[in-house]
């Protein structure tokens, strides 16, 4: 069991290593007029302070800029053995590594 708990400990950093992150940063066009948030990919406005996840990329806008990260790792990033893979779930935004000989059973550590 405890073997199970480091393997997911590490299955996370993983994924925080292999994210991808984007920021752009606020533009104050009219100095009386500065913006009262950020403008994300649809072109919604955000207020400051928030936060959302959307396709499983979460955003937070600050007033430094918008900030958004993929919490799904890039399958052709994550290092598996030849007997495993990578299975990515797009519903819960969360990737496991099991057999491929058996997908309910999670890979061992080597």
């Amino acid at each position: 069991m405890a073997l199970l708990r480091v393997f997911i400990c590490l299955l996370g950093l993983v994924v925080l290593c292999h994210s991808d992150c984007t920021f752009q940063e606020l533009v104050i066009k009219d100095l009386n007029n500065p913006p009262k948030g950020c403008v994300d990919q649809d072109g919604k406005q955000q207020d400051f302070g928030s936060e959302w996840v959307k396709d499983c990329i979460a955003c937070s806008c600050t007033e430094e800029g918008l900030s958004c990260c993929n919490m799904l790792p890039d399958p052709g990033e994550v290092e598996v053995s030849d007997e495993c893979e990578l299975v990515v779930n797009k519903q819960t935004c969360s990737a496991t590594v099991v057999l491929k000989s058996d997908k309910t059973k999670e890979c061992p550590l080597n």
